[in-house]
């Protein structure tokens, strides 16, 4: 009885830290694959809709997006 609880938490432990790794992996993949948006990228955006963006408006935008976040 014991020794079966016993290996019941060892196993849940074992999961546990193989699926943070898993989680570490995919997370760090998905970042690289699809990095956070920057002022660069806001800027390019509203130049390809034929505006000539102001800093303040990147930066207004900037604000936006990180509310959201």
């Amino acid at each position: 009885m014991l020794h079966d609880i016993l290996l019941i938490v060892v196993g849940l432990v074992i999961g546990l830290i193989i699926g943070f790794f898993v989680a570490k992996k995919l997370f760090t993949k998905q970042l690289n694959d699809n990095p956070p948006i920057n002022e660069k990228m806001i800027e390019a955006m509203m130049s390809s809709m034929g505006r000539k963006p102001s800093q303040k408006q990147v930066k207004q935008v900037m604000q936006q997006m990180n509310r959201y976040k």
